[in-house]
């Protein structure tokens, strides 16, 4: 077993992902607030059913909520993938006022070039951030009784002085109380270790919330942890092509390694939160200049439900 090296968390024996396919088996699966598989899922995607269905199988939601994390091969076709790389292209290399983004030549933007809501810019980026496949997926992974839109984010890995997105959960940087968000993670490029390609520490998820550390200081989340059972030696690197995606939990550890080739690794996030998730005062670009109270669900135009199960 190879070990990988990086400054955060010192020596890391990686465990390749096809290693994690021996968890899927036939063991029984827990289902999330009772719902049970097979439920009919979305009235208003009916016509996405078939399609979906052979996406999502129970193996792929036992793994997922098992192990906080799950890889989707060829999620998007190789026309789909072409209509993605043209509209977040474009998007990325406009200013907008729609839409957020960091600073170039900043700690940051060396670690992610990135752009939050694009959805709001383009209607070829809506197509994708909205797209109810997608959201009927994360409807099925989380069990929720429905699903709406938190936000998007473009996220460009840069090449050249690329730095690695050290290990982190994302919920505690969410104003949210509950703790059930998920996102997608699709890549436009293929991914591994030399371009950015992500780890997961498997179950990781258990934990509950941790602190948000800074992605741009020197810090470690393991050590706001009380117990070794989660240490980075059990993460598991997941290469992917083109048009793949990951699904993970927000709870769940995750890293990502720099960019050392001479382009950008092209990834698109979409933030999925269960119907009903509330707010958390906390600041966050997509709510700043919102007047949510504390404890109001998180809702509106500017967060959409995309995917509602039969019986809700």
């Amino acid at each position: 077993m190879r070990a990988i090296k990086n400054a955060m968390t010192g020596h890391i024996a990686r465990i390749p992902f096809h290693l994690a396919d021996r968890l899927y088996g036939t063991a029984d699966c827990p289902s999330s607030d009772g719902v049970q598989f097979g439920t009919t899922i979305s009235k208003q995607i009916k016509e996405q059913k078939t399609m979906t269905n052979q996406v999502v199988s129970e193996e792929k939601i036992c793994f997922y909520r098992e192990n906080g994390f799950v890889k989707f091969d060829s999620m998007l076709s190789q026309k789909e993938l072409a209509e993605l790389r043209e509209a977040l292209d474009e998007v990325m290399s406009v200013d907008s006022e729609r839409s957020f983004s960091r600073v170039k030549d900043s700690a940051y933007y060396k670690m992610l070039n990135q752009k939050v809501n694009t959805w709001r810019d383009s209607a070829a980026m809506g197509k994708f951030v909205l797209h109810p496949r997608l959201a009927q997926i994360a409807l099925e992974l989380s069990g929720a009784s429905g699903i709406r839109l938190f936000h998007d984010h473009a996220l460009w890995k840069m090449p050249g002085d690329s730095k690695p997105t050290p290990w982190h959960q994302d919920a505690p940087y969410w104003p949210m109380k509950e703790t059930g968000p998920l996102s997608i993670w699709i890549t436009l490029d293929d991914v591994d270790e030399q371009n950015g390609c992500m780890m997961f520490v498997p179950k990781s998820h258990n934990v509950g919330k941790l602190k948000g550390i800074s992605l741009t200081e020197p810090e470690s989340l393991f050590d706001y942890l009380s117990d070794d059972g989660n240490e980075p030696s059990k993460a598991v690197v997941v290469p992917m092509k083109a048009g793949s995606c990951t699904f993970h939990h927000g709870l769940t550890f995750h890293y990502a390694f720099a960019n050392q080739t001479d382009k950008p690794r092209r990834v698109l996030a979409i933030i999925y939160m269960p119907d009903g998730t509330t707010f958390l005062e906390r600041k966050h670009v997509v709510t700043d200049e919102i007047s949510f109270r504390e404890g109001e669900p998180l809702g509106g135009r500017l967060f959409p439900l995309l995917a509602i199960r039969d019986d809700a």
